[in-house]
């Protein structure tokens, strides 16, 4: 039997970890510099009030991806395992006005925001550690079973012309039960 290696990263709950522990995050935007303001905690979604510039900062209303996929394509893959937990955001944008600006990935714990350098090249890769890399198996890839251990996960894509898109990290695929793994390598 191999010698099972706990990295430094890996996540040693013996449950999942609640989705609602982590607040909701709601994203505001100055018109006028374009500085991000997240906010979490806080009132629900537009009941908030933050100005900068000397004007109130525009609330960001987040759509699904399937609103915005004719001009930028998202998708994601959570690999590593046990130890190496991550989350692949990958994206192809029609027309290089539509690449994203920044990448926000919310955990069971909190979020982490990513911005896109104008050089940066998909994948975005969102280390995870302690509780956000809570997992059932040590497949990596994920195999999107039913158990789906990022659940209660989401990503946020902001770009100044697709606006803020919001992917829920909850697919699910019924292909790990049938041995497709086991016929493809």
């Amino acid at each position: 039997m191999a010698e099972q290696k706990f990295g430094p990263r890996r996540c040693r709950d013996t449950r999942k970890p609640l989705a609602s522990q982590c607040p909701d995050v709601y994203f505001y935007r100055c018109g006028r510099c374009g500085s991000l303001f997240p906010v979490t905690g806080g009132k629900a979604s537009g009941e908030m009030e933050i100005f900068c510039c000397k004007e109130k900062a525009e609330f960001l209303t987040p759509k699904g991806p399937e609103q915005s996929e004719e001009n930028l394509q998202l998708s994601y893959q959570i690999t590593g395992g046990y130890n190496d937990n991550a989350v692949k955001v990958s994206w192809k944008a029609m027309k290089k006005e539509y690449e994203p600006k920044w990448l926000y990935l919310k955990t069971f714990t909190g979020g982490y925001l990513k911005y896109v350098a104008e050089t940066k090249r998909p994948p975005m890769v969102f280390a995870l550690a302690d509780t956000d890399a809570f997992s059932y198996c040590d497949e990596d890839p994920c195999l999107e079973c039913v158990f789906r251990c990022k659940r209660g996960f989401v990503i946020y894509v902001y770009g100044e012309k697709t606006g803020l898109t919001e992917i829920p990290l909850d697919k699910m695929n019924a292909q790990w039960q049938s041995g497709s793994k086991e016929k493809n390598n």
